[in-house]
């Protein structure tokens, strides 16, 4: 599998990973393998490439379970992005999907905004 032996070492990389997850049928078949390196690709993008290296890959929610960073993505993109989820106030229904209570979803929109939103915005605009 050809995920498996991606390297991130410039933003390019990044976008061909992220260009691979928008087909959610790949994404179902492969999830267990594309979340590490899903993980793997933000810790680069964000300790390396932004040079960011006060948030701990892997995040966890207040109550120590870990947040699934790719299905947080996948969520998000699937409803419309970061500023329809907010608009429409669907971070508790992303929480509920992604195992959590329905309070927790503030803490999913701080989660997508420090690590993803970023990554989002780079990938949408700096590659142009």
């Amino acid at each position: 599998m050809i995920v498996n032996a991606m390297e991130f070492h410039e933003f390019a990389d990044c976008k061909a990973f992220l260009d691979m997850i928008d087909d959610r049928e790949y994404v179902f078949k492969y999830r267990h393998t594309l979340e590490t390196k899903f993980e793997e690709m933000v810790k680069w993008f964000l300790n390396v490439y932004m040079g960011i290296s006060s948030r701990p890959i892997h995040p966890y929610a207040p109550n120590k379970r870990k947040i699934n960073l790719l299905g947080l993505y996948v969520l998000v993109a699937r409803n419309g992005g970061y500023r329809d989820v907010t608009t429409y106030n669907l971070w508790p229904a992303i929480a509920k999907d992604l195992g959590f209570d329905y309070q927790d979803g503030d803490y999913m929109k701080v989660i997508y905004a420090m690590y993803l939103d970023v990554l989002k915005y780079y990938y949408r605009f700096k590659t142009v």
